[in-house]
């Protein structure tokens, strides 16, 4: 069960419900993917090793704001944000990160295919958002996959040419 609490927000109590779980489960991802790209950012070793590592300590803190701005979206809709390493272990839906990376170009791979799989969630949850009508978390989820897939495209470029 989530919790809600009242609220001024015109959505009726259940879509509110519905919408924080998705905010959740969301959130954790994030949460996630920033642990990982933090994992890379410490153990990437070889050629373009500051670029990269200053690159992921960028995507890290992009993460870090997306999950700030969903568990702030969760909590103005009258819930409860979830966020912790653990509860962000459970729900997130990205798999865990390729611990067999080291050089740059493997670390590379494993965050351009975790954000792609980000991205794709990403688009998922504006169609319920959509559909749940609800135009504040479409708008937020729509920046989250703009900047996400912008971050995407820098890492894609390390590997294409």
């Amino acid at each position: 069960m989530t919790t809600i609490f009242k609220t001024r927000v015109n959505l009726d109590a259940p879509v509110r419900e519905e919408l924080v779980k998705l905010l959740n489960m969301t959130l954790a991802t994030a949460q996630d993917l920033r642990t990982q790209v933090k994992q890379a950012h410490w153990n990437i070793k070889g050629p373009q090793f500051v670029a990269r590592h200053e690159l992921f300590d960028d995507i890290a803190d992009h993460a870090a704001t997306w999950s700030d701005d969903l568990a702030e979206r969760a909590v103005t809709l009258g819930g409860y944000a979830t966020g912790t390493v653990r509860l962000s272990a459970e729900i997130s839906r990205i798999p865990e990160y390729d611990l067999k990376a080291v050089d740059g170009a493997a670390h590379v791979r494993a965050l351009a295919d975790q954000l792609g799989r980000f991205a794709a969630l990403l688009r998922e949850v504006i169609g319920t958002t959509q559909k749940l009508d609800d135009p504040s978390t479409e708008d937020l989820v729509i920046s989250i996959l703009r900047e996400a897939e912008k971050d995407m495209w820098f890492l894609e470029a390390h590997l294409q040419g």
